[in-house]
């Protein structure tokens, strides 16, 4: 909801923007770059790939005027880029992959309660600072001249929702891997129910991604069973 409200685009997404990629990939090299256990290191890899990817998005999009559409491409050419390095590595047959083949594929088969909790309380404690960007949510959509017409300060309000978007993503990521679609398809389902306005929108598109996510990691288990298959996967 976040980044579709911000470019204007209802096909926009986290994933779209390479941020659950970015955050992927940092995993990742942390999984070859450090010997051993590396599982203390996982989140501050995670975090620093997607503020990177955020970084390197914020600096081509703002080259000669902010423009939605080239940060949209650029995300896009960020995650292409980051996945196929990913692919790479998992093709090597490297045996420090094999722990990881699950989490990529967006699995919650290795998340414990503390794990779960942690990531519980960032996203409540981000979504209810979400009410604050309102006004900036309600009149980014209608353009640039006009949201700078009503006295919106474009850079400030830009860079506050993306850094939303990218710690929500990051969170997300980390927790249960990287996923696509859900945060493509939680806010249409959300419109679809007649939630249109910012901040309802939103609220329910959380908690319809939440299910969403729940519903396909019972089907995983269930489906197959004693045989399981990632929640990823069936959800995307």
């Amino acid at each position: 909801t976040l980044i579709q409200k911000l470019t204007g685009n209802p096909m926009a997404s986290p994933e779209v923007l390479g941020i659950s990629s970015g955050a992927s990939f940092g995993v990742v090299i942390m999984m070859f770059i450090v010997p051993g256990n590396a599982l203390a290191w996982l989140l501050p890899a995670g975090s620093l790939g997607a503020a990177a990817t955020l970084l390197l998005i914020l600096i081509v999009a703002g080259r000669g005027g902010f423009s939605p559409g080239r940060m949209l491409l650029a995300g896009i050419a960020l995650s292409t880029a980051f996945t196929t390095v990913i692919t790479m590595l998992l093709a090597s047959g490297d045996p420090r992959m094999r722990g990881l083949l699950a989490w990529i594929s967006g699995s919650t088969y290795s998340v414990d309660g503390p794990q779960a909790l942690g990531t519980t309380v960032i996203a409540l404690v981000l979504i209810a600072l979400t009410p604050l960007c309102r006004r900036w949510l309600m009149i980014l959509p209608l353009g640039s001249v006009t949201a700078r017409a009503l006295g919106v300060a474009l850079a400030p309000s830009r860079l506050a929702i993306l850094l939303l978007a990218a710690i929500m993503t990051a969170a997300a990521t980390l927790t249960v891997g990287p996923l696509s679609f859900v945060g493509l398809m939680a806010p249409h389902m959300a419109r679809m129910l007649g939630f249109r306005r910012a901040i309802p929108q939103l609220f329910i598109a959380a908690i319809l991604g939440g299910l969403l996510m729940v519903f396909a990691d019972w089907c995983g288990r269930m489906l197959l069973f004693p045989n399981q298959i990632p929640a990823g996967l069936l959800a995307t």
